[in-house]
This record gives C-alpha cells, sequence and structure tokens, in this order.
C-alpha cells in the first residue's frame, strides 16, 4: 500500500504506529517465507472492500487480530474456528516469519497447504480499519500491545481516544473487542479512555485470562516476571 492509497486517520494520530519492521537479520529460510508462503496469503488492499469474499472458503464471521506476534493466539483460532474469517495483522518481519514457519515445513514455502480461513495483513492495522466496510468486524483482538510508556508517545497508543471511531466504526452493533495487558501504565491509559467514551459497553478488566481467550507467550512471560495481566471484554454498542 503507498502513501497515497492509506485511508486518513484521526488528527493527531501519527501515520506510523511502529518503528522498525525487523530486529534481526533474516535468516534464508525466514526470506523464502516472506517471499513466497506470505504472498498466498496477504490480503490485498483492493480486497478489504469485500473481506469475505478474500477466503478460500465461505465464511461466516469475521475477526481480526493487531499485532499477532509469534502468531500462537491466530492460529489456535484458526483451528478452532474452521468457518471464521481470520485477518492477523503485524508489520513485523520476523513475527510474520515466526507464523508461517508454522504452516509450512522447510522446502514447501511456495506450495505447502495454507489454512482456507487465514488471511494475513502485513502492514498498520490501522490503516485496514479504514478500508473495511463499515460494521464488517464481528471480533477484534488486541493482545499485549506496546505499552508506549512515555507520556510524550501516549499518541501511538492503539487505544486512543481519537482512534475509537474508527475502531467503532468498523465492528458490527453487539461485536466484541478483546484487549489484554500487563503494563501498568497501558493499563492505567485503557481504563481511563473507556471510561471517557460511549461507544463500547466496558464493563471492569479480569485479572485471570477468560475462557475462550487462547494463551499467549506474552501473558506467559508477564505471569513468570510478576506482572498482572488484565483482560477487558468490550462490546459495541447499538448506533
Amino acid at each position: 500500500m503507498t502513501t497515497a492509497d492509506r485511508p486518513p486517520l484521526a488528527e493527531g494520530i501519527p501515520d506510523r504506529l511502529y518503528g522498525r519492521r525487523r530486529s534481526h537479520p533474516l535468516r534464508p529460510r525466514q526470506q523464502r517465507l516472506l517471499d513466497e508462503t506470505l504472498p498466498r496469503l496477504r490480503l490485498a488492499p483492493a480486497a478489504a472492500g469485500e473481506p469475505r469474499a478474500a477466503f478460500a472458503i465461505p465464511v461466516e464471521a469475521l475477526w481480526l487480530e493487531v499485532g499477532f506476534g509469534g502468531g500462537e493466539h491466530a492460529l489456535a483460532h484458526v483451528g478452532a474456528n474452521p468457518g471464521i474469517g481470520y485477518i492477523a495483522a503485524e508489520v513485523f518481519e520476523n513475527g510474520l516469519c515466526s507464523l508461517l514457519s508454522r504452516l509450512v515445513v522447510e522446502g514447501e514455502e511456495a506450495s505447502g497447504p495454507l489454512p482456507p480461513n487465514l488471511r494475513l495483513w502485513p502492514q498498520d492495522a490501522r490503516h485496514l480499519l479504514g478500508l473495511l466496510p463499515a460494521a464488517s468486524l464481528d471480533r477484534l483482538f488486541l493482545l499485549f500491545p506496546d505499552p508506549w510508556p512515555k507520556a510524550r508517545h501516549a499518541k501511538r497508543r492503539f487505544v486512543n481516544p481519537g482512534l475509537l471511531p474508527l475502531v467503532a466504526r468498523a465492528i458490527r452493533p453487539g461485536g466484541e473487542w478483546r484487549i489484554a495487558s500487563d503494563d501498568p501504565t497501558y493499563q492505567a491509559w485503557t481504563a481511563e479512555v473507556l471510561a471517557a467514551q460511549d461507544l463500547f459497553e466496558a464493563p471492569p478488566p479480569a485479572r485471570t485470562r477468560p475462557e475462550g481467550w487462547p494463551p499467549t507467550r506474552y501473558e506467559a512471560k508477564a505471569l513468570r516476571e510478576g506482572r498482572q495481566p488484565l483482560y477487558w471484554s468490550l462490546r459495541r454498542r447499538d448506533g
């Protein structure tokens, strides 16, 4: 997607939410995954206007995960919900390679079978939200996002007063937005932002992972290091 193709974001929201796209040089196998496997799953911007038609099978609902990290949460849902069209968004190439390496064995990057109900968006998920039809998402996941802990970087947080209308536009009334964070700054910020909005029903967060939420490596790391994750389950209000 070129800069000219990107839908506009709210005033004051940075055009980029992330810094580096790669944490270390890619190995040959990782580069093949990006060159040969990723194009077979990529959701093209032109297809975002009719996202359900982008899957290899008919799907009964549409879910989006923003920043899937290593991909374990996305793949757990893809396997457990074969009738759900799942879009997994991640800008970091190492995370993309982690997910892709779980899907195909070495040597079959260009030919191995792939889940028909999975599509990948290797770009900023906020721009995808602007391309999707209104009320097209049944569920949105934001799990352990970068907290951007410094106050001057608060505008880069995905949970953001300026971004909430864009998120709410994409989720159907009654649709669910799941948020999890182990960072105290982000937890307090999320509580503050949700208390000041009327687009989502926002009950208090749970302190243990709710049933039906697959575990992630980030949650496991937080618990090992003594941090307490919080889990929000929001519902899109009517209107």
